[in-house]
């Protein structure tokens, strides 16, 4: 099932360039014609002066898939293309994730 936001995106960028065959996510005015990827300053330069960085937005995005659908490393695998090792990986801290106490709050 596609992410709300993904599917807004990809109704946009139909509506926007209707006959593009690039197959890449993410278009911009540039590339929308051709069928190539955008540059990654295109994607380092609206995080610029951000306190997250592009690796640090893909890893909380693999671990947040792997806390929405279980700690599961063939989901992750197939998901994201990771290879097996990385999969465990991120499988293995959610699961450490899920197991911990939920927080509790202190009262003075």
């Amino acid at each position: 099932m596609c992410h709300p936001v993904a599917r807004e995106w990809l109704v946009f960028r139909r509506r926007r360039w209707p006959d593009t065959a690039n197959p890449h996510l993410l278009s911009n005015k540039i590339i929308a014609l051709g069928t190539g990827p955008i540059s990654p300053v295109s994607l380092t330069a609206p995080l610029r002066g951000q306190a997250a960085t592009r690796e640090q937005l893909r890893v909380d995005r693999q671990l947040e898939e792997a806390l929405a659908h279980g700690p599961d490393p063939l989901h992750l695998a197939e998901v994201f293309g990771l290879d097996e090792k990385t999969a465990i990986r991120y499988a293995n801290s959610a699961q450490a994730l899920l197991e911990q106490p939920a927080e509790q709050t202190c009262e003075n």
